[in-house]
């Protein structure tokens, strides 16, 4: 064994981590949601990353699908004469009012459902990768290639349901903005109605968002059927409504600096490659756990709380693991041990049972039964001896005076009960 403070070697410290010395604490463990996920991204990011991969591989379609889209739109917008000058030229050219919101509508009619076909491939490596980051959340130990193949084969339904219904819908909420933008252009229908009915479907794609992703962390966690997904999924978008726009935002980041442009596009793709899809999952799945344990774990008898994190009791510094480590020894020591209460004499002389040989005869069941007496009588011997030793008898007065106790109180329940019925 090694020596305490004796230095590993470089492979050895690759291989079993950073020691632990003397000061290691229990309030090294993160205590709040917060600090789990740091402790996460910061000593597990290797694995954020191999599982970033994984689910990459499933991401390609649709990747391709939104490329396709852009240079299709870019060619369409060069071919088509908008910004020409009409005022000299024969034949005439038709009327391009409303154009380019109409070449939007088709792209967008014809690429999204090619996009619901691509969330659906994607949604395979979700079910896995949603398994590992949950693992991780629950600070489980996790073999990132097995346990994703595993998530897989967890998950793909509820996933799979999901994301069908939040493809469907998102589809037929963009078609919406698409066509209401055409109309604008065009002129055609009442201004202000169209105005509301594209507020009203932006507004419907970030619930429905919020209710897709609510869906995820509920199917990772619960065996729930696709309506109770649906119905749990609505409840806690609009109880936490506030929260869920924080942490959307959060876990958007990377969205959002590729949606900036220039410099920061190139920095969110870069994450996206590397760790943009298990980030959004972390932020998520940690979040969504401290709503199980607050309105879910809490209030059911058996739940859960906490699963990650070691938070400080509200009497010190213990965490509730040690707190219930602590509760469960005293329930153990309440009651009393047979094991405890007498002398148990100790293997430490030559007395064994006498070993039958393979023919034996009835000499050699007498020798049997003659070993089994002596240890028997050096048993009592030893008990005899030892049974008014100080730590026996005071172990077992405090029983007796329990006893005694709850002897007196059904004496007295007994005399109010009889006193009860002579009043009759």
């Amino acid at each position: 064994m090694a020596q305490q403070g004796e230095k590993k070697g470089f492979i050895a410290r690759m291989l079993e981590g950073k020691e632990r010395d003397e000061e290691y604490a229990r309030s090294t463990l993160p205590t709040s949601r917060w600090g789990l996920f740091w402790d996460i991204f910061k000593g597990r990011f290797s694995k954020l990353v191999i599982v970033n991969l994984l689910m990459l591989i499933f991401f390609i379609p649709m990747i391709l699908v939104v490329v396709f889209r852009i240079v299709y739109v870019n060619v369409q917008a060069t071919l088509m004469p908008f910004s020409a000058w009409l005022g000299v030229g024969y034949p005439a050219m038709p009327n391009l009012e409303g154009m380019p919101q109409q070449l939007l509508l088709s792209s967008n009619m014809q690429f999204g459902l090619l996009m619901i076909v691509a969330a659906l491939i994607a949604a395979v490596g979700i079910s896995g990768g949603m398994y590992v980051i949950r693992n991780m959340v629950w600070t489980e130990g996790i073999f990132v290639a097995n346990d994703f193949w595993r998530g897989i084969k967890i998950n793909i339904v509820n996933v799979l349901q999901s994301a069908l219904f939040y493809g469907f819908f998102l589809y037929l909420f963009v078609i919406s903005i698409s066509w209401s933008n055409w109309m604008l252009a065009t002129g055609a229908g009442n201004d202000v109605l169209i105005t509301i009915s594209m507020v009203v479907s932006y507004i419907a794609i970030a619930i429905i968002t919020m209710m897709f992703l609510w869906m995820l962390s509920m199917g990772g966690n619960y065996k729930l059927k696709f309506f109770q997904l649906l119905k749990n999924s609505f409840l806690m978008t609009f109880g936490l409504i506030f929260h869920n726009i924080f942490f959307v935002a959060l876990m958007l980041i990377p969205v959002i600096l590729m949606l900036l442009g220039s410099f920061f596009q190139v920095i969110g793709i870069i994450i996206m490659i590397l760790f943009g899809i298990s980030y959004m999952l972390l932020v998520w799945f940690n979040y969504s756990q401290w709503a199980f344990d607050k309105f879910f774990e809490s209030k059911r008898e058996g739940g859960k709380v906490n699963r990650g994190i070691y938070p400080k009791g509200k009497g010190g510094d213990q965490s509730r693991a040690v707190q219930e480590y602590q509760a469960n020894l005293e329930a153990a020591m309440s009651v009393k041990s047979d094991l405890s209460s007498r002398p148990i004499k100790p293997i430490t002389d030559d007395l064994k049972v006498y070993e039958l040989p393979e023919s034996f005869s009835r000499g050699d069941l007498k020798k049997l039964r003659e070993s089994k007496e002596l240890i028997a009588e050096d048993t009592e011997k030893y008990v005899e001896e030892h049974k008014n030793d100080e730590k026996y008898v005071v172990y077992n007065a405090q029983f007796e005076k329990k006893e005694e106790e709850e002897t007196e109180k059904d004496k007295k329940k007994g005399k109010k009960g009889n006193k009860a019925k002579d009043g009759k």
